[in-house]
């Protein structure tokens, strides 16, 4: 019987690993294949389109590059995190 999935840490890393996904799809982009070319793990990569795993500064810097686009577009207008 296997676990049920853990919720996004906040609704900000629940919107940043959307903003994620949907680029990596608009790319036809596996997960796999998408973490390749942003030099992460794939488990890593769907953890942060899960939004359960927040991300160091180097970290999405190398998926806005992988994924073709900028940091500024995955972060802009994204949701302040609360109580934290």
């Amino acid at each position: 019987m296997s676990e049920p999935a853990k919720p996004p840490l906040n609704e900000t890393t629940r919107e940043f690993g959307a903003r994620i996904r949907a680029r990596r799809e608009e790319l036809g982009l596996s997960q796999e294949a998408a973490a390749v070319q942003c030099r992460i793990h794939w488990t890593q990569l769907g953890k942060v389109e899960r939004g359960q795993r927040s991300l160091r500064l180097e970290n999405i810097i190398k998926i806005a590059f992988g994924l073709s686009t900028t940091p500024g577009a995955l972060l802009d207008g994204l949701p302040q995190p609360v109580g934290e």
